[in-house]
């Protein structure tokens, strides 16, 4: 894959960057991702993904823009209230970079229709705040064997990790939490998912280039109240539901 000359003005910084150069730009640019979500997470995240050139970016989102997204979905602004967020996000990325095919799913994903919609893709990122999507989400990865990149906030504090197939999201919540809480009822400030939607991007961006140390198996998480961040090690439960049985290795990364 050779690369025009507004490609590599475009991409100048990641063209000369060692961990990255032309290679992992070629990689990014063959590259297919789902982003499951469109809104506080998938707004920053898709953002930079569609700048760094992945070539192509499915959305899927029902949701519409409430002016209550505003304030942290930097995707949107006042004239595209009432409308469709993943329409309206495909014409925003198209303006950002022309090269990247962005298409629009507006509908939810679901237990019945994950696997049908995250086969054709290289790399699955979800940054819903729903949990039965979420669980539904990471079961269709392992049974695929896609990486999954995950992202979640609330208050003032977000978390990122990559979960290659073991272990996988539901070895770190196995069931839904008994008091399992949403940005709608405890609040997040807006700047946190700009913090968070970024990270899921540039994780997402190493996994693709083969750059660095992924959160491969690792959780990150961010306290923006205090100013800190730590990573823990995530391990894979035995007895998991989905990717418990077997004590084979982890999938490969892409």
């Amino acid at each position: 894959m050779s690369f025009s000359d507004d490609e590599v003005e475009r991409y100048a910084r990641h063209l000369v960057l060692r961990e990255i150069g032309g290679p992992g730009q070629q990689a990014l640019n063959a590259a297919s991702v789902l982003m499951v979500g469109a809104g506080g997470l998938g707004a920053p995240a898709t953002l930079y993904l569609a700048a760094a050139g992945v070539g192509r970016i499915v959305l899927a989102d029902p949701d519409i823009v409430s002016l209550s997204n505003l304030q942290r979905q930097v995707l949107y602004g006042v004239g595209d209230l009432g409308a469709g967020k993943v329409a309206t996000a495909v014409r925003r990325l198209a303006e950002i970079n022309p090269h990247v095919v962005v298409e629009p799913v507006a509908a939810a994903v679901t237990a019945e229709n994950a696997e049908a919609l995250m086969a054709p893709h290289d790399l699955v990122l979800d940054g819903t705040d729903d949990f039965a999507t979420r669980f539904a989400v990471s079961d269709a990865a392992v049974r695929l064997g896609k990486t999954l990149v995950s992202g979640a906030i609330g208050r003032w504090t977000g978390q990122v990790g990559v979960f290659p197939g073991r272990p996988c999201y539901r070895c770190l919540v196995p069931d839904i939490p008994p008091d399992a809480e949403t940005c709608a009822l405890v609040g997040v400030v807006g700047a946190l998912a700009g913090v968070i939607g970024s990270m899921m991007a540039l994780e997402a961006v190493k996994v693709i280039a083969g750059a660095g140390e992924p959160l491969l198996g690792r959780l990150l998480i961010y306290d923006g109240l205090a100013g800190e961040a730590r990573t823990v090690r995530l391990g894979a439960d035995p007895h998991c539901p989905a990717c418990g049985i077997g004590d084979g290795p982890a999938r490969s990364v892409l």
